[in-house]
């Protein structure tokens, strides 16, 4: 991490939250992240919640998504990562250090904000900075991906590993009241490399125009969040296994009760 630019400025991050009064983005990512654990019978004794969460599962401990997680290992059999990886600095290094606190097959789920979260906002921003000063500054976090977060569910040795998304398209009547409510939701910029003085008005009075002409339905405007789902299992000796390429005893077109036709060269 010495050697790789910081994403996120922390003391920001947490000031944002600190700022925040909750909003429709956590109550979304908890009922369906609750919808998901809903699907897994099994009565979790010992959850640990990493992240700025509202209550999701009863007795859970809580704690910061700090760069350095404050777990034990083989302490927990759930680890829940609540709306926090997109601010990640290292967000394999969260996984990793989440999968290390569960017991042999113990539960990993995760629910962060995806890549086409505020498109609509990304665009018009730099395209009213880049009419109104003639450049660029970062000012929306750039989100991962559903197939490469995904991955690091891997790369952190979690086993039968799945990613799901979920897309919600919010109206607003402006790109002001939109802002607004990014800042009741503690998701503003905290990016490292912002500027750190005040933004012309007049970036965002051309931001809310460009924003009314080109993702308006009727008299609202548009504001698409995508949430990501992760979820994982701690390895262990009696989880199932999947078969070696090959080894199917039983043709796919016998059980679908169909003929197989062969694809032509």
């Amino acid at each position: 991490m010495q050697n790789v630019p910081l994403l996120t400025d922390r003391s920001a991050l947490i000031r944002n939250r600190h700022r925040a009064s909750d909003g429709f983005l956590r109550d979304i990512a908890r009922d369906e992240l609750l919808d998901r654990l809903s699907l897994v019978n099994r009565e979790f004794k010992s959850p640990l919640i990493v992240g700025p969460a509202p209550p999701i599962v009863p007795n859970a401990k809580q704690i910061e998504d700090s760069e350095t997680l404050d777990v034990t290992t083989n302490s927990n059999d759930l680890a829940i990562h609540f709306m926090a990886l997109h601010w990640a600095n290292d967000p394999v290094g969260q996984i990793i250090q989440s999968a290390r606190a569960l017991q042999p097959d113990g539960l990993f789920q995760a629910v962060c904000l995806g890549g086409q979260t505020l498109n609509e906002l990304r665009i018009c921003l730099a395209q009213a900075e880049s009419e109104v000063t003639g450049g660029l500054s970062p000012r929306i976090a750039p989100m991962g991906e559903i197939r490469d977060l995904g991955a690091l569910l891997q790369r952190a040795g979690l086993a039968l590993p799945v990613a799901d998304n979920i897309t919600i398209r919010t109206s607003y009547q402006d790109a002001f009241h939109l802002m607004h409510d990014l800042r009741k939701f503690g998701e503003t910029n905290a990016l490292n490399a912002r500027l750190r003085h005040p933004t012309k008005r007049a970036i965002f009075d051309r931001c809310n125009q460009i924003y009314a002409e080109t993702f308006a339905e009727g008299s609202k405007i548009i504001a698409t969040f995508e949430f990501l789902f992760l979820s994982g299992w701690a390895p262990s000796a009696d989880q199932p296994k999947p078969l070696r390429p090959g080894s199917a005893t039983s043709r796919l077109a016998d059980a679908l009760k169909t003929t197989e036709k062969p694809l032509r060269d």
